[in-house]
This record gives structure tokens, sequence and C-alpha cells, in this order.
């Protein structure tokens, strides 16, 4: 088995991860490098279409089967006992009040679609295959942390929690739709969709990324620049131990249900990454008295930033 030294700097030398560190260091330099917001739009588009799509190919390909149901029910299980964890981390190593404490946590159970992108694209580096039904996880593992956060939130202080039109703007998020649209389109058309379309969504895809994730490393940096005086010791080591953590749980779970090891370092990934599109749309609706500051440049500004340039090369390590 390969070093953790040898994994991550093989996998850290790759255009995916260097895009993004030269995104960090753009901004952390303040150059004044952006990605046009249109362009930027299209990016994200077009990677939710080509890794749902490719994955409803697979479950075409391989069928439906009793593995599928178990990993839903363990991605499912996992995104709900996550913030729990996150919550109780938080208030020992950290001075926020519950409410804030809820609304971080929620982000640690739900998942970052890009970094499971990057992922999925490293896997496709080093050879490694995996379960397409793993799309389906991902947007499964979306939903089930921001009810424990409300639950977490309403336990504390009841009255910093709202609910109208939460619902209905979490199952219409563009993110989640397109996902699994897309994922059902390719298990419904299966190897004939896949063949059709594959010079658009297979061959630029890697191209596709290492650009969006520059953009995402300009992102991350001016967000932690812009909020650095919001950041703690106790806060910044929470948002580097609990991606550790899930990913932990995760390959616990992943183990009993007998995954394979490119399935096993996903759902790793998904455990280990937070949100930052979803869950903070959410928590603006739900929990309005909670510090956007405090959680975006938790998940965006340093747990983001930690998994794609240390934690892929350290779960992939794990699972190898």
């Amino acid at each position: 088995m390969p070093t953790v030294i040898d994994t991550l700097s093989s996998n850290l030398l790759v255009p995916t991860i260097l895009f993004f560190a030269l995104g960090l260091l753009a901004a952390f330099v303040r150059s004044d490098l952006s990605i046009p917001a249109g362009a930027a739009k299209f990016m994200s588009l077009y990677l939710l279409l080509a890794i749902g799509f490719k994955g409803g190919s697979n479950l075409a390909e391989h069928g439906i089967h009793l593995h599928l149901f178990l990993t839903l029910l363990g991605g499912v299980a996992l995104s709900f006992a996550i913030p729990f964890v996150a919550f109780g981390l938080l208030r020992v190593m950290t001075r926020l009040d519950p409410l804030n404490a809820a609304a971080v946590a929620g982000h640690y159970g739900s998942i970052s679609i890009v970094t499971f992108v990057t992922a999925t694209s490293l896997l496709d580096l080093v050879g490694l295959s995996h379960d397409g039904f793993m799309v389906a996880v991902a947007a499964a593992m979306e939903v089930p942390a921001i009810l424990s956060a409300l639950w977490l939130a309403h336990r504390s202080n009841g009255n910093g929690v709202k609910d109208a039109g939460l619902w209905r703007d979490l199952l219409a998020n563009g993110s989640i739709v397109l996902l699994t649209g897309a994922f059902f389109i390719g298990a419904i058309t299966g190897g004939e969709g896949m063949q059709m379309i594959a010079p658009f969504i297979v061959t630029p895809f890697t191209g596709i990324l290492c650009l969006f994730l520059l953009d995402m490393g300009l992102s991350a940096g001016r967000s932690l620049l812009s909020n650095r005086d919001k950041l703690s010791v106790g806060l910044f080591g929470f948002g580097v131990l609990m991606p550790l953590i899930g990913a932990m749980m995760a390959w616990a779970v992943g183990a009993v249900i007998g995954l394979s090891e490119g399935s096993l370092f996903l759902l790793m990934v998904l455990s280990a990454s937070a949100s930052y599109i979803a869950v903070p749309a959410a928590m603006k609706i739900a929990l309005p008295k909670a510090e956007s500051g405090i959680y975006l440049t938790l998940s965006l500004g340093v747990s983001f930033p930690f998994n794609i340039t240390v934690g892929l090369p350290l779960y992939l390590w794990w699972v190898m």
C-alpha cells in the first residue's frame, strides 16, 4: 500500500487541484483575476449535468439492486447524524451560541457537489472505478442534515427558527433538480444516450472542471480574507477536524455495507464535505438570525480548500 506522503504528492500534482491552488493564491495576493459570472454559472450547470448523466448511464448498465438501497440508506443516516456530532464539537471547541452552532452543523451533514465532482475526476485519473449510483447518494444527502440543524436550533432557541417556504425552495433547488434530473435521463437512455452526448460530457469535462475550480479557489480565498476576523482558532480547528471525523464515520458505514474502494472513497468525500450552496440558502430562510459570515467562511473558506488540497488524497490513501 502506498504511503500517505506518496499518495499526497502524486494526487496533489494534478491539474484540477493545482488550478484550485492557483485561484487561492490569486485571491491571497489580491489579483484582479476573475471568471465572468455567466461563465461560472454555465460551468456549474455543465458539471452537474455531466456527472448526473454519467451516473445514471452507469446505473442503467449495472441495474438496481439491494446494494444501491443499502448505500442510499447509509448516506441518509450519515447526513442525519453528522450535524449532531458537529454541534457537540462546536460547543466544546468554540464559543458559538447554540443557534449559530446549529446553523454551522447543518452544513457539515450536507454535501459539496463540487468536491464530489472533483473526487470522481480524481478516481478517473488514478483508474479506480466506482458505482454510478453514488450520484443518487449525493443527491439524497443534501437535505437530511438541514432537518437535523433545524431540530437542534429549535431545541436550543425555537424563536430563531422560521420554515415558511423552506421545503418548497429546497425541493426546487436548481442543483438538486439538474443533478437528479440528469441522473434519471441517463438511467432511461442508457448506453445509447451516453454515446450520443459523450463528445459533450466526457472529452471537455476535465478542462471545464479546471476552470471551475480556479473560480472556486478565488471565491474561497476571498471569503477567507474578508471574514478572517470571525475565524477564531477553535473555529478554524473545527473546519479542519470535522471533515476527518465525517470521513471516518463514512468509512465505518461503507465497510459494513461492503462498498468497493472507489465508492467507499466517494462516500467518505460526501461525508467529509460541507455545503456552501444549498444549506446556506436554507439557513438564510430558516435561521435568519444566524451569522452567514461564520458558516460560509467555515464551509467555503476552510473545509472546502482543506478537502480539495489535502482531504481527497488522504481519503484515497485511506481506502487503497
